[in-house]
């Protein structure tokens, strides 16, 4: 097998009953795990909110962790889309052409320094300073301030063998508060500066609201465009003949990063509570009880993908759901989409071949599922394509 293959430890479960079930801290939860359950119960959002105990609808819970309600990612209509419509034009901007040329630039001038490099590890050394760097474009904040970020490694809320740390989570929260006070003081043309210019329903943002939009800017894009990248440079490592693809089609380059990202599946899944007694897939869930939307089965549901466990770099019709469904589709997605699309075209310009030196794969247990997310580290050379 490839070192690239992400295997999909859900399908027996899906084909048998739909479902699997995992104990997340002492408060269990359901996985629905079929495309058009996963999509049927993001729509219901009566029955499966997103406004529970600020944490608890991610997997595994934040509740210990915070007490900030991260915003707009856990409210539910009406409130979500008044707080959404606030931010939903800023994350738009990676759709700028002078957006995408100051990415270009970042991204080739990331590649240029790894290109020769005896090795290279892609997760720290490549991964994160490209996530890291992007991120001050859509924060609209000085290019040095990524620094900071790569510094805390690739977890905002763990360190190396805990599932979550709080000391570390107060590391974010703490930089946040800094930045909301230095916005305050000295108003610009930042993230942080127009929420607390914004208003929803004739009343600003509060500090605490203004926090959980940064909190959720921060946490929700980190580890997923990490694993976006890491596991399509691992791909493209092992199989030259797609990147050599992308070179003489490049017209494909779109449905490639959509592909890719079905693929991979950055983020396994996302909770919801239930708000009343109802049946899942006939299996009875329990009001104020856990359901988790598991993205990464339902974008392997062959009666949804042709093929579904191989990479269709030009797959026609690709209903992924990667960056979840219906009201609550990521934010971060057209800025993730931009990084992928400029990321092949850069590799297509810049680099030959990929080779990989040595791995040390990230295994996510959710129950009995043991899912390959990406990797802890993974050793590369990138060849010159001159």
């Amino acid at each position: 097998m490839k070192k690239s293959a992400l295997s999909d430890p859900f399908e027996e479960a899906r084909l048998r009953e739909g479902l699997g079930y995992m104990n997340d801290q002492d408060d269990p939860v359901v996985m629905v795990l079929r495309h058009k359950d996963v999509r049927k119960c993001a729509h219901q959002w009566q029955k499966f909110q997103s406004g529970a105990k600020p944490g608890r609808i991610v997997v595994p819970s934040e509740v210990n962790i915070r007490e900030t309600r991260q915003i707009p990612f856990e409210l539910d209509p009406p409130q979500h889309g008044q707080y959404r419509a606030v931010v939903e034009k800023w994350f738009k901007r990676p759709l700028e052409a002078v957006y995408q040329e100051a990415l270009k630039v970042q991204i080739d001038a990331l590649i240029d320094e790894v290109i020769g490099m005896e090795k290279v590890e892609v997760v720290s050394g490549f991964s994160l300073p490209l996530q890291s760097r992007a991120l001050t474009l859509l924060l609209n904040i000085p290019y040095e301030e990524a620094e900071t970020w790569i510094a805390w490694g690739t977890h905002v809320f763990r360190s190396e063998g805990e599932a979550l740390d709080g000391d570390k989570a107060a590391i974010l929260y703490d930089y946040i508060d800094q930045q909301i006070d230095q916005a305050i003081a000295n108003p610009g043309d930042d993230l942080y500066s127009v929420l607390l210019r914004s208003e929803v329903e004739g009343k600003k943002l509060t500090r605490e609201e203004v926090k959980g939009v940064m909190i959720l800017t921060f946490a929700g894009g980190r580890d997923t465009v990490i694993n976006a990248v890491t596991n399509s440079i691992a791909y493209f490592a092992d199989h030259p003949a797609a990147l050599e693809r992308l070179r003489q089609e490049p017209e494909i380059m779109g449905k490639a990063v959509e592909e890719l990202i079905r693929y991979f599946a950055p983020l396994t899944h996302m909770g919801r509570v239930a708000t009343e007694d109802i049946q899942v897939c006939d299996h009875a869930v329990k009001a104020d009880s856990r359901i988790s939307l598991c993205w990464a089965s339902a974008n392997r549901d062959a009666s949804v993908f042709e093929k579904p466990n191989e990479v269709v770099l030009d797959r026609k019709l690709n209903p992924h759901l990667s960056f979840g469904f219906g009201h609550h589709k990521c934010l971060g997605a057209t800025h993730t989409r931009q990084i992928m699309k400029i990321l092949l075209r850069s590799l297509t310009e810049k680099v030959k071949s990929i080779n990989i030196i040595d791995t040390e794969e990230n295994i996510e247990e959710w129950g009995k599922f043991n899912r390959k997310v990406g990797y802890h580290s993974i050793y590369v050379s990138f060849n010159n394509n001159s």
